[in-house]
């Protein structure tokens, strides 16, 4: 079993309900695309994919390569769609930049993205710092979108196959190593990929 245990709700103790102890999550904060609009933006693939075991979504989502590949293919598909504004370097093209520049440049599959995960993380840690700073200027750019974190969880008070997509997300400026944005983005399906999708498109409120 290839996937994450993630562990769900909050346990009710002490005769207050679990409700109580839960804090309602943060609204999704749309991409800042003025910042960024005309420039140059690399998204570095996803390497964090993690789903509660209650969800028996281990045939769907199949082996890690391709649930990776996937999140990846409608993270890109629908960011280039929806925020055109912005000229977005897909994964693909990421790796073939990589691969020119083998001595200098780290696979972007194998890189710790996934630390960026950490809610109050300002400033990327090295060696991650380093290796994103020549990674987004070898694709002729200052600023990345990173996709830290993807994990599905039980839909609060369903009792079918509902599940949230919980989409963690940073804007980095690899000059400075700094994050200057961050958001967990959030969206319901009865599988994987419309529950990504609803969770992606949040970023883009007012479309449809």
């Amino acid at each position: 079993m290839w996937f994450a245990t993630v562990l769900s709700g909050a346990t009710a103790c002490g005769g207050k309900s679990a409700s109580s102890q839960t804090p309602l999550p943060a609204p999704t904060a749309p991409l800042p695309t003025a910042g960024i609009a005309s420039a140059r933006v690399p998204v570095l693939p996803l390497t964090l994919i993690a789903a509660e075991d209650s969800l028996g979504w281990q045939t769907v989502l199949g082996s890690r390569e391709a649930a990776l590949a996937a999140a990846d293919s409608v993270l890109g598909t629908l960011i280039r769609t929806r925020s055109p504004e912005v000229n977005w370097v897909l994964p693909e093209e990421l790796r073939r930049e990589a691969r020119r520049s083998p001595t200098f440049a780290a696979n972007p599959d194998q890189m710790g993205t996934a630390l960026l995960r950490a809610e109050k993380l300002e400033m990327v840690p090295d060696p991650l710092r380093a290796e994103l700073r020549t990674l987004v200027a070898l694709a002729g750019a200052r600023y990345a979108l990173v996709p830290a974190a993807l994990v599905f969880r039980r839909t609060a008070g369903s009792t079918g196959g509902m599940a949230t997509a919980e989409l963690t997300i940073v804007l980095v400026d690899a000059r400075l190593g700094r994050i200057g944005w961050r958001t967990v983005a959030r969206g319901d399906g009865g599988d994987p990929w419309s529950a990504l999708t609803r969770a992606v498109k949040a970023l883009t409120p007012g479309l449809p």
